[in-house]
Parts: structure tokens; sequence; C-alpha cells
């Protein structure tokens, strides 16, 4: 039976293999249960003993991209942000937009100065009178955690930059805080003194229904690297024009689609998915 079926995470540790989890992470890319339940059935005779997760991802991706490609590419999301790198530049401008979805005023890169140095940091998202000091740690792999080293650096910086600041006329009535934000997880040490030292935490899967994964699907703010029909190298492009997200892409497609070669039928896929992914 599957449910007694080992498998590999990315972490390297064996959990059962749920078929649940694995419907619901496909419903939530908004399968229908039919086409859902097809799925299901095509993959579970194929699993076996100690298969890795990566594996199962990949046959539920190909069997998804078959059936409706803006599905296959909600299904894809998490390995899509993985794909902004190798760098995490464009990951701290796609976090900035998933703040100003939330009607933050942003701004990326800035350099502040603190009491003792100045510092730069990757996001600055200010609201009414609270200003957020924004530090975005990217892995590019999965099975990467965020360990507690990352919220003492942050903690640090947050204080250097706020002991100044809040001696300033312009910021008598602004509160500050720090944030972390991973596109993987914290481990626990991390999670535990980033909420003692009072700083926000966002990950793939944390705060319950305020997570990076929840907050990327309700505004619809999807990478370009989750577009099933753009090769590896075409993706690599489009970030090297600080094309970002699928909504900038959608907004000069006229432009941008037919510089890349791409024949009328292959563009009017990709509007199709675009449209599909915006929409829905």
């Amino acid at each position: 039976m599957s449910e007694n079926v080992m498998i590999e995470k990315a972490s390297g540790e064996k959990e059962a293999f749920d078929a649940t989890k694995l419907k619901n992470s496909l419903k939530r890319a908004g399968t229908r249960d039919e086409l859902a339940d097809t799925i299901l059935a095509e993959i579970l005779p194929n699993l076996h003993e100690g298969m890795h997760t990566k594996e199962i991802y990949r046959r539920a991706f190909a069997l998804l991209r078959k059936r409706k490609h803006s599905n296959a590419a909600r299904y894809s999301l998490k390995k899509a942000i993985m794909e902004l790198g190798p760098t995490g530049y464009p990951f701290e401008h796609f976090v900035a937009q998933v703040l100003a979805s939330k009607g933050f005023d942003i701004t990326v890169g800035e350099i502040l100065q603190g009491k003792c140095v100045t510092h730069e940091v990757d996001v600055v998202a200010t609201h009414n009178n609270t200003q957020y000091l924004v530090e975005c740690k990217y892995y590019n792999s999965q099975g990467k955690y965020a360990n507690v080293r990352v919220p003492l650096y942050v903690r640090s910086r947050v204080n250097d930059i706020i002991e100044f600041r809040e001696k300033l006329p312009q910021y008598k009535e602004t509160r500050f805080y720090g944030w972390v934000v991973t596109n993987t997880r914290f481990t626990d040490d991390a999670l535990n003194y980033g909420r003692c030292a009072g700083l926000h935490m966002l990950s793939w899967d944390l705060p319950k229904n305020q997570s990076l994964k929840d907050l990327v699907e309700k505004a619809k703010v999807f990478p370009v690297t989750i577009l099933t029909q753009l090769s590896k190298k075409e993706k690599e492009n489009l970030l090297e024009q600080n094309i970002v997200l699928c909504r900038q892409l959608r907004d000069k497609a006229d432009e941008i689609l037919p510089a890349m070669g791409w024949k009328a039928t292959k563009i009017k896929q990709m509007l199709k998915e675009l449209d599909e992914l915006l929409e829905d």
C-alpha cells in the first residue's frame, strides 16, 4: 500500500508517502479534483521504497503539464523561486514586489546609516508610520535551512540602524522592525531566536496562512521562472533584463516575446499561460 512506502525528502529525512498531501498540493495549484485523482492514479503504481520527493514532483509536474500549463506552473512555484538565482538579487526584487502587493512602499538595496556603520538593506518596506528593514535569505536548492546565525546577524544590523534613525526628526513617530524572509525554512533555533528577539520571520510555509507561498498565491505575484514554456536560457535572459514577474512580462509581451524570436503560435500559447496564471 502507498501509505506504507517510505520516501526520502530533500533534507535526507524519511517519511511515509501521503497521497492526501500530494493531492492537496495539486489542488492548491488550481487542479480540479478529477484531474488530481487521475494524476495520483498514474503515480501510485510507480512508487517504491526510498523514492525521492524530487522524482515524485517531476512525475506529477510532467503529467500536469500535459493537461494544463498554468496549473503545472503554479505547482512548480517553490522550484521556480529557487531558479531566481544564482545570486539573491532577483529574489530581493521578488520579495519587494510581494510586499508591494500588500500595500507597502518599497525600495531595494538601500544603503542606510547606522549608529556605528552603514548597512545595505535588501528591502525597506514602509506603511503609514511603520518601517520594516528586510533581510532576504535566498537558497537555490532544497534541504537548506536558514540557521540561527541569520536572525542573530539581522538583529544586530537592525538595532544599529534603529539607534540612528529613531533620533532623526523625520522618524519621530515611526516604529521600526526587522524582518527576515527565506524561500526555504528556518531551523528551530533560528525561528525561536527570531521570534524572541522581535523579528518578523517569513519562510516558505510560515506563518500559517501568511507564509511566502500564501502571499505569492493570493496576490498572484508569480516569478517568470514559473512559466512552463520558457527554457532555462530564456528565463536567465529575462532576469538579466530585470523582468522578474509574470505580470511584468505580460505588460511588455508585445515587445519582449517577438524579440526572443518566437513565432506567433508560440507567443499565443505563452499569452494564454500568462493570462490563466494572472486571471484565475
